[in-house]
């Protein structure tokens, strides 16, 4: 049933884009930058627009369910395609159980006891089991969830943004001490400011069951990109502009709104945060089961993964799958190094469908519906700076995601003589 229509997947791209990042990242980049951080957030979402540029001319060459692992094996074989698929699911399997833990640490301002070892298992049981049993039921009810915590976790953003904006243009700004950034400054801030507007290739995996893919892809991802860069560049005006000391800040906007709204406009924000971190959960438990789904429905998977529940009609198999390991990292897991680790697997798979391009345009040149001007200048662009920013980031994690590519090999080794779909 193709049910995500082309606001639909707008809203799950921003969900997929925005989850807890926003309500700490920007005292991280004003503590690097100070005030120019407004134009490193500019200068992020340029670079990110790139890559999404390419990404929604591939896009749009595809109907079927998969998202960056269908677009890699397409242009380069069967290997890559399941080693992007493999890194894409650690990858969002790592983010995912760290915005559980997240979720679980913000319901801790309200109710301390949340972070008990009882009522901690509790809760991520029931934040994950819930998600779970809503999208094993059908895409029509996941997607609707989705919109609902989209709406609902940017109107806190857009109320904080709003009110300190109008307080900041009466009141003036505040004196803070100038930062003198250096280019080691610059690129980390850079780099962490790209991985905030990552995750949009999230919501371009169930595009089987959206209702005209080749056409909305490109929409809903600039579209996407244009609200998100609205709403981080007005919050870290608003956070630079009200906060004396931004870099030192917990929690930037919990600590702006208290400024703007007191304490009730703090406790709103905290809201916020839990809103967003379950919106970004919902939208993730939408689309990653139909990534392996599509793993399974060409060979490259067990096909256990390709099973399809004969009532719902969803990827039931892979929903709980995804959802216990989700549930099972968040339980013995920790947040420390999920960021390096997604960030080095994404940064690969970026690359691969910037280098997809040229090749599509060779092998498929009648199948895209939205011809990227300057293609060719824009997947170079876009492969040069995936590769910088990798080279720029800790490989702590090293053996983490070698092992993943090392089981990802041997997948294919396993399923290279089946006969691919």
């Amino acid at each position: 049933m193709r049910a995500i229509g082309r606001w639909s997947l707008v809203a799950l791209v921003v969900n997929s884009v925005i989850g807890s990042g926003v309500f700490g990242l920007p005292s991280v980049v004003a503590g690097l930058l100070g005030r120019a951080s407004m134009l490193a957030v500019v200068l992020a979402g340029a670079a990110i627009a790139i890559v999404i540029a390419c990404f929604a001319e591939v896009a749009s060459q595809f109907t079927a369910t998969g998202g960056a692992y269908l677009y890699v094996r397409a242009a380069f074989g069967r290997l890559l395609g399941i080693q992007v698929g493999w890194l894409a699911w650690l990858v969002r399997m790592t983010a995912c159980a760290a915005n559980a833990n997240l979720f679980v640490t913000y319901l801790g301002e309200f109710w301390r006891g949340a972070l008990q070892p009882l009522p901690r298992l509790a809760i991520l049981t029931l934040l994950i089991g819930i998600l779970a049993a809503i999208n094993y039921r059908g895409v029509r009810v996941g997607t609707h969830v989705s919109n609902f915590f989209t709406v609902a976790k940017l109107l806190p953003l857009g109320l904080v943004c709003m009110v300190g904006a109008v307080y900041l243009i009466a009141h003036g700004a505040v004196p803070v001490e100038k930062i003198s950034a250096d280019a080691h400054a610059w690129s980390h801030a850079l780099v962490l400011l790209v991985f905030a507007y990552g995750g949009f290739e999230t919501a371009l995996m169930p595009m089987g069951e959206a209702k005209d893919p080749r056409r909305d892809a490109a929409f809903g991802l600039f579209a996407s990109l244009a609200i998100c860069t609205v709403i981080y560049v007005l919050i870290q005006w608003v956070v630079v502009g009200l906060l004396t000391d931004p870099g030192h800040s917990a929690r930037p906007l919990a600590d702006v709104a208290r400024i703007v709204m007191g304490r009730s406009g703090a406790a709103l924000v905290a809201v916020g945060a839990l809103i967003s971190v379950y919106g970004y959960l919902s939208a993730n438990i939408l689309a990653i089961p139909r990534m392996t789904f599509a793993l399974a429905e060409r060979g490259d998977f067990p096909s256990l993964f390709g099973a399809v529940h004969p009532k719902f009609r969803t990827p039931h198999f892979s929903i709980l799958i995804f959802a216990l390991l989700v549930w099972v990292l968040s339980l013995f897991g920790s947040f420390a190094g999920n960021a390096t680790l997604s960030a080095v697997g994404r940064l690969s798979y970026y690359g691969l469908v910037c280098a997809a391009l040229p090749v599509l345009r060779r092998t498929q040149p009648t199948a895209s519906a939205f011809r990227l001007p300057g293609g060719m200048v824009f997947a170079v662009l876009g492969v040069l700076l995936c590769f910088g920013l990798l080279i720029r980031t800790d490989l702590s994690n090293s053996l983490v995601l070698g092992a993943t590519v090392t089981v990802a090999f041997l997948n294919w080794l396993l399923v290279r003589k089946r006969a691919p779909s």
